[in-house]
């Protein structure tokens, strides 16, 4: 992985002492210079090499995962959430574009004022919010006909998802468990990707009562009575079944009962990007093996962009 470390061009420091003066649109819908792109989200740069830019990309952030390649051949400019005007500005781009959410709110608003145009690309949990994610990205930076193949291709995926739901009897209640703090697990509740996702499936949240991810009691987590338990693979502090199940509360769930445990690429998952309904047919048939895969388009397990480049 590169580091984002470089020299500041001496025209920087101008930027950031005169940065109230040079104010941009923060939400930049039309096509602008996007020969020099810096992409900050995982979902943001999958599209953008689902819509064979990767040439026009100059540097990625942390979480951009997928495809592979990007992290491996872009400068890395940090955690999205942890960004400095710096890392960013220093690569001398002629666009950012950002996933809704970025921050911190200070190097946000440096970005934002910068003469560089800056896109904030809307993150909506849902199948729609998908669709809009391409369209905002296409219409930045010129890329109207991919986009459509693009769009076409998720929204197949899409509606063949509403035909697995369709055959879902009882939709099950999933939680999804991001971590134990001190024993205590951090759960999601509403308003989250991996609620999304859930739905997506076929299912139910078994957490309604909050908005996030926070950390429950045992009481919470037995009262929720789970059917399956929900985590994202992670190298560091991986979660698996026989932990998660020896855990006092989980083991009284019928998650435990039923051996209901499933893990999942934590992008692939959450990330809310073109292949989003792929990972939610993948969820719904590892739920309900009985619906089957024959509602899709076809058995594939690659992005939907593939075709469209």
């Amino acid at each position: 992985m590169r580091s984002s470390s470089r020299a500041l061009p001496t025209a920087l420091g101008a930027v950031l002492t005169a940065a109230t003066a040079l104010a941009t649109p923060a939400t930049g819908a039309m096509a602008g210079n996007a020969e020099r792109i810096v992409s900050i989200g995982g979902a943001v740069t999958e599209i953008l090499y689902s819509l064979g830019l990767a040439r026009r990309v100059v540097a990625v952030d942390s979480t951009s995962i997928y495809p592979e390649q990007a992290l491996k051949e872009k400068p890395n400019v940090g955690y999205m959430r942890a960004l400095s005007p710096e890392g960013v500005l220093g690569l001398n781009p002629s666009m950012i574009l950002a996933t809704e959410g970025s921050g911190p709110k200070e190097t946000i608003a440096v970005l934002k004022a910068a003469s560089v145009p800056y896109v904030t690309v809307p993150d909506r949990f849902t199948g729609e919010g998908i669709v809009n994610k391409i369209e905002v990205i296409a219409a930045a930076v010129d890329a109207s006909a991919r986009a459509a193949c693009l769009a076409k291709a998720v929204q197949a995926d899409l509606a063949a998802l509403t035909r697995v739901r369709g055959r879902i009897e009882k939709p099950l209640n999933v939680m999804f468990l991001l971590s134990f703090m001190n024993g205590r697990p951090m759960v999601a509740g509403r308003a989250t990707a991996a609620d999304g996702v859930i739905r997506l499936a076929g299912a139910a949240n078994a957490i309604t009562a909050y908005e996030g991810y926070k950390l429950v009691n045992d009481e919470a987590v037995i009262a929720a009575r789970p059917d399956a338990v929900l985590v994202m693979q992670r190298d560091s502090h991986p979660l698996d079944a026989k932990t998660v199940f020896q855990h006092p509360a989980f083991a009284l769930t019928p998650a435990a009962q039923e051996h209901r445990f499933i893990s999942m690429n934590g992008l692939y998952l959450l990330g809310f990007g073109p292949r989003t309904a792929l990972a939610a047919r993948d969820l719904a048939t590892s739920l309900y093996p009985d619906v089957g895969r024959d509602a899709f388009p076809s058995e594939r397990g690659a992005a939907p962009g593939e075709a469209c480049r």
